[in-house]
């Protein structure tokens, strides 16, 4: 996870509550904290999902979205310092089913 994210990475996700929307946010260091704390690892191999898809690329910039078990990550990609690192993150939580 180190490797893959720019280290002023920002994910990002609008929450709605009573009508009211706000943003709450992550930098890289809490991302990486999340991922060596097992953060992703449980989910039950029936519930995983990982597919990826480029939406767009020119040159040193790209949009890719990701689809996992339970949000949609839209990932901003720059190639920096001859590798890909991803930016930027916004993010939704899939509706939950009963």
């Amino acid at each position: 996870m180190t490797r893959a994210l720019h280290p002023e990475l920002v994910k990002r996700i609008v929450i709605t509550e009573k009508g009211v929307s706000r943003i709450e946010a992550m930098g890289a260091s809490k991302l990486i904290s999340n991922v060596r704390n097992g953060g992703g690892m449980k989910t039950p191999l029936d519930r995983q999902q990982k597919d990826v898809a480029i939406l767009d690329r020119f040159e040193n910039a790209a949009i890719v979205k990701i689809i996992a078990s339970d949000w949609i990550d839209y990932l901003q990609l720059a190639r920096f310092n001859n590798r890909w690192v991803i930016v930027n993150v916004l993010w939704e939580m899939k509706p939950k089913k009963p």
